[in-house]
């Protein structure tokens, strides 16, 4: 096999060919591409000295929409560094391994550890609330992607049989236009679109991957033969992660806005996402945890044939994210251990309350202005009816599902109203109907949406 740089030597190279995989619009790919490309952050980290003093870098950006076209870059040695999800990171992996042109996973770059990012999204109006509604009724998916293993496994773990549907593979952007046109009865897609859909106004989403209980996460993987010969790159591109990482979570409102400008993902939807007590953690460690679900994950493939061999254990390579950690002064086992992600902070203006539990905080994103915090979702909800009285524009209302732990947006959600005549209702957002039939079944509280929802609460005034 051919050298990466085509006949230059290590020692007097004059260009040293960077070619990385992207996913822009994969709103927790972001920090491993479109961020750090943005920021310049890559140029920041690179070497100079020693071996790679006299050195040029040629890096070169691709976007792709999934993880395959990123596969067959780097099999054909025009990409050395590639990121994608669960699912095709093993397919890149295995490929890769079959073709002599062996990768490694070296690095995360953002999870939710239980399936929170894949999801299913039927058209607004659609009379289906959940998988089973969907029994021979035209399902689309992107072949190949982590939201088609999502349902392949859903469907296993429900007991149903993989032709369950009438599944057939459609982009997120064909799959989004075909929604729209209800072309289609439902479509499972990765993030962002089971968030950006809904956002949009043209579907609603019935299954979250978080019903899975199964770990999701987008990885970085290199091709191992220039991982071997430059691993100070690879380092170095793992220290530009984690420092668009670190910008992100300092600057949420503001990457948010960036995001939208650079991929025209919504901001309110990479907020979603990417914001405290967000859909996705950042965080580059590659835990147990993980490397435990990808084995799941491969048995899922394995078991339709859909996947070659692959020694998972032997493909994961942890060894340049300890060494990112240890020379930017970090401790990788402490964060290895660590589940944590930030959370929604401050005090609660509407109720005058300090936001105590962040799992039952709410946000308000005024239209030319901040993001609001709140204590509840009954304050937030008060908080929308006093700035609608104030006659603001709102782009984004968030809550935290009372169930699936997950943020959703407010307008989208099924709500659970406790009896009236307290001074203050028990409000509980769910995102699923069934969940909110579920809890109101046990408490004996009524169901409703955003609307009623909103006239249960007061406006906020003291």
């Amino acid at each position: 096999m051919g050298s990466v740089l085509a006949g230059a030597s290590v020692a007097n190279a004059e260009t040293i060919d960077i070619g990385i995989g992207t996913q822009d619009t994969t709103t927790n790919t972001v920090t491993g591409g479109i961020v750090i490309r943005q920021l310049g952050l890559l140029d920041k980290y690179l070497p100079h000295t020693g071996k790679y003093k006299n050195v040029t870098y040629n890096v070169t950006w691709q976007n792709a929409t999934s993880g395959p076209p990123i596969t067959n870059g780097m099999i054909a040695g025009k990409l050395q560094i590639g990121m994608m999800g669960d699912y095709p990171l093993l397919v890149n992996g295995a490929t890769g391994h079959a073709t002599g042109n062996d990768t490694e996973l070296v690095a995360v770059i953002a999870y939710n550890a239980f399936g929170g990012g894949n999801g299913v999204v039927v058209p607004k109006h659609s009379p289906y609330y959940d998988l089973s509604d969907l029994k021979g009724k035209r399902v689309s998916v992107p072949f190949g992607s982590a939201a088609h293993g999502m349902l392949l496994a859903a469907l296993q773990s429900r007991g149903l049989p993989d032709d369950y549907f009438a599944l057939t593979n459609q982009s997120p952007e064909v799959g989004s236009t075909s929604i729209q046109e209800n072309r289609i009865d439902a479509h499972a897609d990765f993030v962002p679109f089971a968030e950006l859909l809904p956002f949009r106004g043209y579907a609603r989403k019935i299954f979250d991957g978080v019903e899975t209980g199964q770990p999701t996460f987008h990885g970085v993987v290199i091709r191992k033969d220039f991982g071997q010969k430059y691993p100070e790159i690879v380092t170095a591109y793992i220290k530009a992660l984690m420092a668009a990482n670190d910008w992100v979570r300092a600057h949420p409102v503001q990457a948010a806005q960036k995001i939208e400008a650079w991929t025209r993902v919504n901001k309110e939807v990479a907020y979603i996402f990417l914001g405290p007590g967000g859909i996705d953690t950042l965080d580059p460690t590659i835990k147990p945890r993980w490397v435990a679900a990808l084995k799941t994950d491969y048995a899922v493939l394995k078991k339709l044939d859909m996947v070659k061999d692959l020694d998972i254990d032997k493909w994961v390579d942890d060894s340049f994210v300890r060494e990112a950690f240890k020379e930017t002064g970090r401790n990788y086992d402490a964060q290895l251990a660590s589940f944590s992600n930030y959370q929604v902070q401050g005090t609660d203006a509407v109720c005058n309350a300090p936001i105590a539990h962040p799992s039952q905080a709410g946000q308000i994103w005024v239209d030319g202005g901040g993001v609001a915090s709140f204590s509840s979702a009954a304050c937030t909800l008060e908080g929308v009816n006093r700035y609608r009285a104030q006659g603001k524009k709102l782009d984004a209302v968030y809550l935290m599902d009372s169930k699936l732990g997950v943020k959703v947006f407010a307008n989208d959600a099924f709500y659970t109203v406790g009896a009236a005549g307290a001074a203050k209702p028990a409000i509980e957002p769910f995102l699923l109907k069934r969940d909110a039939q579920a809890s109101a079944k046990q408490s004996g509280a009524q169901v409703v949406g955003y609307a009623q929802a909103l006239s249960a609460v007061g406006n906020g005034g003291k």
